[in-house]
């Protein structure tokens, strides 16, 4: 029997580190509690968005400075062109299984982090003295807040979609960090 190669048991392949699941989960959580706290409980509302961007700040950072592997913004954001080769290989049914993001993943990671530390500095400006009252800003951070909840349910989609198409269940994968071990020429990094 071949020995396994670094990273991996029997438990499957190491993919996502701590921080990268600890980052993914508190994020998940502060924009729940943020989104859910606009209908009644509202003095949870801004901690959460201020919690929203904090963990927006450090997965940023650990994206570049951070990590190795599948942590890294490098590691899985496609330039344009690559990506609209594989969104044509899942609409033909023939992309290849990622290892870490795919992607599509990758850029759906950028938008998320993109408009959740939006919406949290509009609700942030917000609540100055130079801002406070502002229907402009006021219908701006809504805007962002919707567009928020879109892409959410389109990257729990993509999740839904990948998990099935791929026969594994990601979202498992993100709670242990660890992915199912494949034929080396079956997927990609």
């Amino acid at each position: 029997m071949k020995p396994l190669p670094p990273g991996t048991d029997d438990a499957g392949v190491r993919v996502w580190d701590r921080p990268v699941r600890l980052l993914h989960w508190c994020l998940a959580a502060s924009v729940a509690v943020a989104w859910l706290s606009t209908e009644g409980f509202f003095g949870w509302h801004e901690p959460a968005g201020y919690l929203a961007l904090a963990v927006v700040a450090a997965r940023i950072l650990w994206g570049v400075l951070g990590g190795r592997g599948a942590a890294r913004f490098g590691s899985f954001v496609r330039a344009p062109a690559a990506t609209w080769r594989y969104a044509l290989q899942v609409w033909r049914g023939t992309e290849p299984r990622y290892l870490g993001h795919n992607p599509l993943g990758g850029w759906m990671v950028l938008a998320l982090l993109g408009c959740v530390a939006a919406t949290s500095v509009t609700g942030w400006l917000y609540t100055t003295d130079m801002f406070w009252g502002m229907a402009w800003l006021d219908r701006l951070h809504r805007a962002l807040a919707w567009t928020v909840l879109v892409l959410v349910a389109l990257h729990l989609a993509g999740v839904l979609f990948t998990s099935l198409r791929h026969r594994e269940n990601l979202v498992a994968a993100m709670f242990s960090g660890r992915k199912r071990r494949a034929p080396a020429d079956s997927e990609q990094n």
